[in-house]
């Protein structure tokens, strides 16, 4: 039967709590899934740099064959001519992945943010805390919402809220008018048409991460939303190496979503080289949520029949916990504790396991 390519996000030496030598003690890890985190955003992952993540990754006895994230120029999404450069630069980025063995590149296509809570501290009743996103408690400005965000991060560089992007909030706002979801999928298609095939050359995967949430905000579109957005993207280039994230919280965020259909439909297509298995808990009608523990006891996801879904279609790629609770006196990067994610690898593999014999 398939094995699963269990990993673990790790944020590098000089940024994450988290040591590499705690992670190989995770049963079944082997896989740390990583990223060069002062590179610029659009610069080329230096060879060097690359090489050297791989060396301290393999030295502890682990594996670097994901990267999450190689992100995308804001000039590439918006399509402003100066993209074609940026582009040159990702897929010179490629290249050097693929010399040091990189196999999948994670990456969005979301408009300024990677992703938005409106808590990053959120206190549960059992003393652990979490991320939350409360639509209504959702600043209406770029001005406020800045303010927000600096002023819940407790001064962590969190995924996708870039220094050197966010303190021209404004002016990308700006930037962002004219971009509607026709011209996001035709800037998508601009960028896929240019890098797939050095992809399919180079032998790495692309794996795009759906939007979080799933649905416009501040007037910026989304296009990775559900399975009929999934369906759409993977028509811009009929390829394996155009591939998809299935990130079970971000896309469980709209109720709407079926996780185990979406992954029936588009894994034995293999179109899904990444897996992101997370729980959240709805808190009410309106679709706020927070962040959970990983078993279906403790959030609204089915998580036996989304890994029975996985299983059912002999999925065999990579897959990591994703967000999960800070518990047990941690207080260090919002949703990337050790512990509960370590717990929820335990869990998942439970359930694989009872799969497996069933």
């Amino acid at each position: 039967m398939a094995q699963l390519k269990m990993g673990f996000r790790w944020f590098g030496e000089k940024d994450d709590d988290i040591s590499l030598s705690q992670i190989r003690q995770i049963p079944q890890t082997k896989q740390v899934v990583g990223a060069l985190f002062d590179v610029p955003v659009g610069d080329v992952w230096p060879q060097d740099k690359i090489d050297a993540l791989k060396k301290q990754v393999t030295d502890a006895g682990l594996k670097l064959e994901v990267i999450e994230s190689v992100n995308i120029h804001d000039d590439i999404k918006i399509g402003l001519p100066t993209r074609d450069k940026y582009i040159q630069n990702y897929i010179q980025t490629i290249k050097n992945l693929s010399k040091a063995g990189i196999k999948v590149i994670c990456y969005n296509f979301m408009p300024v943010f990677d992703w938005l809570r409106t808590d990053l501290h959120h206190q549960l009743a059992d003393g652990s805390n979490v991320m939350m996103y409360e639509q209504d408690k959702l600043p209406q400005d770029p001005e406020a919402l800045m303010a927000h965000m600096k002023s819940g991060s407790n001064g962590f560089s969190l995924p996708g809220w870039e220094p050197e992007r966010l303190s021209a909030l404004q002016d990308l706002f700006d930037a962002y008018q004219d971009v509607d979801e026709d011209k996001l999928i035709e800037n998508l298609k601009y960028f896929l048409d240019a890098i797939i095939p050095v992809c399919e050359q180079y032998d790495v995967r692309m794996a795009m991460h759906p939007d979080d949430p799933p649905k416009p905000l501040f007037g910026l579109p989304r296009i990775f939303k559900n399975e009929e957005d999934m369906l759409r993207i993977e028509k811009l280039y009929e390829s394996r190496y155009n591939g998809f994230t299935i990130c079970t919280g971000s896309l469980g965020e709209n109720q709407n979503n079926d996780l185990p259909a979406i992954i029936r439909e588009f894994v034995p297509k293999d179109r899904v080289p990444f897996m992101h298995v997370r729980n959240i808990k709805f808190v009410n009608q309106q679709g706020d949520f927070h962040e959970s523990a990983h078993p279906s006891s403790e959030g609204s996801l089915d998580m036996y029949e989304i890994m029975k879904a996985l299983h059912d279609t002999n999925y065999d790629g990579y897959i990591r916990p994703d967000h999960g609770r800070n518990i047990w006196g941690e207080d260090g990067r919002p949703g990337y504790g050790l512990y509960d994610r370590a717990l929820g690898i335990t869990y998942l593999l439970g359930l694989w396991e009872a799969l497996e014999k069933k």
